[in-house]
């Protein structure tokens, strides 16, 4: 009789507290100060063909879902301060007289984020399984949330990217 899976000690489960997130245009990737951060979700729309009285359905367009991540606001590196440049990159810039029409661009925006990679690791450190959003940009970032005297938690930074498709490698395809 062979081993399963829940008697093989060659063989665990990934585990959700095991992942590194990687911003490209951040120090140190930000891998350090994430906090959390979702996977990529895929959608495929349906689309209906009625015959007679019958409806058969045949896939459509694929979207994927924007994707969130939790990041803690250090002194330094500070994750405001480095967000806000990434900003500032990709083409946004406060409008300082009427002549200024600098707008955001897709190509600035990919460009200043640098690469987005979600990577789950096992209890050595061994990548398991590398998620790459490619095209990837930052959709809006939350500054943390209310400042308050009787509150002693850590300050969130929270982000929201969108991106044209992710691709995924695994260690054991």
């Amino acid at each position: 009789m062979s081993a399963g899976f829940w008697t093989s000690t060659d063989v665990s489960p990934k585990r959700k507290f095991r992942f590194l997130l990687t911003l490209g245009n951040m120090p140190d990737g930000a891998t350090w100060y994430t906090k959390s951060v979702g996977k990529p979700k895929v959608e495929i729309s349906s689309t209906p063909h009625k015959f007679l009285n019958h409806t058969f359905k045949y896939p459509g367009s694929v979207t994927w879902s924007d994707v969130t991540a939790t990041l803690v606001d250090p002194v330094s590196p500070d994750a405001a301060v480095n967000l806000s440049r990434i900003i500032r990159e990709s083409g946004y810039k406060p409008p300082s007289d009427v002549n200024d029409t600098t707008t955001i661009s897709k190509k600035n925006a990919v460009a200043a984020l640098g690469a987005v990679v979600i990577t789950q690791i096992d209890a050595e450190s061994t990548p398991v399984e590398t998620w790459t959003l490619h095209n990837a940009w930052i959709k809006d970032v939350a500054y943390g949330d209310d400042l308050s005297y009787g509150a002693d938690e850590l300050t969130d930074v929270k982000l929201t990217f969108v991106y044209d498709f992710a691709s995924i490698e695994t260690l054991f395809a």
